[in-house]
């Protein structure tokens, strides 16, 4: 991988002098965040998905990503972890550079993170139990004892019962594959978490439950949350902030700053109907940031937003 160009802040001479602009960048050293881009260059041939991008995650936030169709939201998750070389770009995670890694080195970096995909991605031949222990047989010399101990404490961790060890990716439903596929990406106790889309597929009450195990887990670990979502709910509940991929590049802000950003896209999904009827109408005071205290009339705090009224904050 080629360097990329001077650290800059993407997009700031455009952002109007009488709103905050909308930066992807931190200040701090770049050894301090859970992840940081610079110049990201993603192309397939050639169509270019990624133009330029700078990104930066703290440790311990909860950080959402959205975008339209094509974006590139999964590339960049591939992006990260090392599973999508890009045609340019500076990309260090958790402290660690990649391009100054070897292969062993990077598959250690890789060891301290977990990844959640869209369906679970569950081993079918394996129980769940056994598919919670697969990385832990990857990257570890443990004991079966000391396996089985660990993978019934992460099945406990995430909510489901512990005679689910024993059972089949078949035999369970959508929400404890979802479940057991977190409780297999927490098997090394990871510093950061990845996930696609976690709450897909799930009904209104499963989703808001997932919601706040997300949230649950991060606040009594501390670890960092990277997650790619359409779901609206989700950006509310859980998101300290939320990066929108949008024209090749990237925004980042709290739900307050990026309702502002006068783009036509991000009016359409920040104040278009399906955002009215996740309660973002009044948003921009709801979650302005991290101990904002305004709520929408029947709206109930969750983490830095809140669920409409009648949804279910707390299961499981």
């Amino acid at each position: 991988m080629s360097a990329g160009p001077p650290e800059t802040q993407l997009g700031a001479s455009a952002e109007p002098a009488d709103r905050p602009a909308l930066g992807s960048t931190l200040p701090g050293p770049r050894e301090e965040m859970a992840v940081s881009i610079r110049g990201l260059v993603n192309r397939f041939g050639k169509q270019v998905v990624h133009d330029g991008l700078d990104f930066d995650v703290k440790r311990g936030e909860v950080m959402g990503i959205v975008g339209g169709s094509g974006s590139g939201k999964s590339v960049l998750l591939r992006t990260i972890l090392g599973l999508n070389k890009p045609a340019e770009g500076d990309i260090m995670l958790l402290g660690q550079r990649a391009r100054d890694l070897n292969e062993t080195q990077w598959q250690r970096v890789q060891a301290r993170c977990g990844v959640l995909y869209q369906s679970g991605a569950l081993f079918s031949s394996l129980t769940v139990a056994e598919n919670i222990q697969a990385p832990m047989r990857e990257h570890s010399d443990l004991s079966q004892d000391l396996m089985d101990e660990l993978a019934a404490l992460k099945i406990q961790l995430v909510g489901l019962p512990l005679n689910a060890g024993d059972k089949y990716p078949s035999q369970l439903s959508g929400g404890m594959k979802k479940r057991a596929g977190l409780a297999r990406a927490l098997a090394l106790d990871p510093e950061i978490i990845f996930l696609d889309e976690p709450t897909a597929g799930l009904d209104p009450i499963g989703a808001s439950d997932f919601d706040q195990l997300i949230l649950s887990l991060q606040r009594s670990l501390g670890i960092t949350v990277v997650m790619v979502t359409h779901d609206l709910d989700s950006l509310v509940a859980i998101c300290d902030r939320i990066a929108v991929l949008l024209e090749k590049k990237i925004r980042v802000g709290t739900m307050a700053e990026l309702m502002q950003d006068p783009h036509p896209w991000m009016q359409e999904y920040f104040h278009g109907p399906r955002a009215r009827a996740a309660g973002m109408g009044n948003a921009r005071s709801r979650n302005a940031g991290p101990g904002d205290a305004d709520m929408s009339a029947g709206g109930t705090r969750v983490g830095n937003g809140t669920r409409p009224a009648g949804q279910q904050t707390e299961r499981g």
